[in-house]
């Protein structure tokens, strides 16, 4: 799908922040040991997707308590929900100088029911012009996310007959009522009760 970028230029999406901390040391500890192994930004892009993706367990699937938002907690406490895990993966992208922001799908229980907001992150690559989504949650039986630029292997797609939308909106910053619910959480219990089910 096409996004359509909140702020412009690309400028806003390299930047570091609180959340989007690519300046710390542990951030740029690990985007020098992931580039050493890589050949072009493609290649560093598919190490540091898969980085995220497989060492850093999506907390509900560990069923670890712990709420962490800041890309460099990610990377040191190996735990974070989706949306956590997205700030670490763009944290890692904007280390290295490719252009990465947060975008996100309104998904629901099989039945349509239970409603919630998942995070994924769009880059875009030297010689493209199209933002790519990617899904860094983290496999698990049933779901088979893998890093692409040619066409989406996301965890999910989205069914409309169910509520369930791709909101195509390219944040160079996170959602502020995610980030308030990630930063006001006690433990990932509270977490999914405070998280908003729509943009």
């Amino acid at each position: 799908m096409e996004l359509l970028q909140d702020t412009p230029g690309h400028a806003a999406y390299l930047a570091a922040d609180d959340v989007i901390d690519h300046r710390h040391p542990l951030v740029r500890e690990t985007a020098e040991r992931l580039r050493a192994g890589a050949d072009s930004p493609h290649d560093y892009t598919r190490a540091a997707f898969e980085f995220v993706r497989d060492t850093i367990p999506h907390s509900g699937d560990a069923d670890d308590p712990r709420v962490t938002w800041r890309a460099s907690d990610v990377l040191r406490l190996r735990t974070g929900i989706c949306h956590a895990k997205s700030h670490a993966l763009t944290a890692l992208l904007r280390a290295e100088g490719i252009p990465a922001g947060l975008c996100y799908q309104r998904l629901a229980d099989e039945d349509g029911s239970a409603p919630m907001l998942h995070g994924l992150v769009a880059v875009l690559l030297p010689g493209s012009t199209r933002w790519a989504r990617q899904d860094a949650r983290g496999n698990k039986p049933g779901v088979d996310a893998h890093f692409s630029v040619e066409r989406e292997r996301l965890a999910w797609r989205v069914r409309p007959e169910f509520g369930e939308v791709d909101y195509p909106v390219l944040y160079a910053a996170p959602a502020r009522a995610v980030l308030e619910s990630l930063r006001h959480a006690t433990d990932r219990q509270h977490l999914w009760r405070l998280l908003p089910t729509a943009l």
